[in-house]
């Protein structure tokens, strides 16, 4: 029996479905199924579908034929346009997707690509609800995402069930404004996360422990969730990814690079465009696919050596 809006989402009845399954992808995948909800995957790689099937996940050959089978369908994708392919290409998720069907797509992504996919959803009698989410791979595994949702907020309001198994939703508006929310979301974290690391050199260079620097710091002004997260990682030299490095970039870019923008929601927002280059560099080195947090390797090679660790 289908439940697409507005009847009530049930792990009895409740169909879901999920494209996307890396780090962050699969990990919210595996809190669904968990949380006893029935759940189809698609991925270009079946092999990365192995661990959720073992879950029970079932294996789907297309995303339109994924979205058939599903009342609520999650993205977690990389790139715009791989938002774009799978979701309104010829054999896209909404091309398969029933009416009363709800897209929801965990990508961060363009707010006017959000806005794009919330009108063809609708001509369909489909919705379509940006929910980019904060929080990297430990809240993705915790279920302790920030959940940015915008869109109808009838439609956010009901999927308070499958969110609360992820995380904390919030409503921040209309069609687009997550994808808006979470931009500015990662100026923010990238401006911490190029702060942390220029401490960390410091306190090494000045002859500081960089762990009791950390912990004499914690808890004045200077303590963030970017030193909870990622400071240990940085001084272990863990840089494995929750989010590489390269969507940072992405990330950064959609909120400063405006030559294609064609309304007035823009803004001059110096420091994310110096963060953006600091993280340019990066990826330039051939870091891309490190997470964010190996930030701290392109502050030491501009300070003229790597540190210790």
């Amino acid at each position: 029996m289908e439940t697409p809006y507005p009847k009530p989402i049930n792990t009895a009845q409740t169909r879901l479905g999920f494209v996307g399954i890396g780090v962050m992808g699969a990990a919210m995948a595996s809190r669904l199924l968990a949380a006893g909800y029935s759940l189809t995957v698609y991925s270009r790689d079946a092999s990365k579908a192995l661990p959720l099937q073992s879950q029970g996940a079932q294996l789907a050959d297309s995303p339109a034929s994924l979205a058939r089978q599903s009342d609520v369908v999650f993205t977690m994708l990389g790139h715009p346009p791989d938002v774009r392919q799978i979701v309104l290409g010829p054999s896209g998720l909404l091309s398969g997707l029933n009416p009363g069907g709800v897209l929801v797509d965990t990508t961060s992504s363009h707010p006017g690509l959000a806005r794009e996919i919330y009108s063809a959803a609708r001509e369909k009698n489909c919705w379509s609800v940006d929910s980019p989410v904060s929080g990297g791979d430990v809240g993705a595994r915790d279920g302790k995402l920030a959940i940015l949702a915008g869109g109808d907020s009838g439609v956010v309001e009901w999927l308070t069930p499958l969110y609360n198994v992820m995380g904390k939703a919030t409503y921040v508006g209309a069609p687009g404004c997550g994808m808006s929310c979470k931009i500015a979301n990662q100026m923010i974290v990238a401006a911490n996360m190029v702060g942390l690391s220029e401490g960390l050199v410091f306190a090494e260079r000045a002859g500081l422990d960089k762990r009791q620097w950390m912990a004499a710091i914690r808890g004045g002004s200077a303590g963030s969730k970017v030193m909870e997260l990622f400071g240990g990682r940085m001084v272990d030299r863990d840089f494995k990814p929750g989010g590489y490095a390269e969507y940072m970039v992405k990330d950064l870019g959609m909120g400063v690079d405006v030559v294609e923008e064609k309304d007035e929601r823009v803004a001059s927002l110096p420091g994310a465009a110096l963060n953006k280059q600091l993280f340019e560099v990066m990826v330039a080195s051939g870091d891309g696919k490190l997470g964010g947090q190996g930030i701290i390797t392109s502050i030491e090679r501009m300070s003229g050596r790597p540190a210790s660790g």
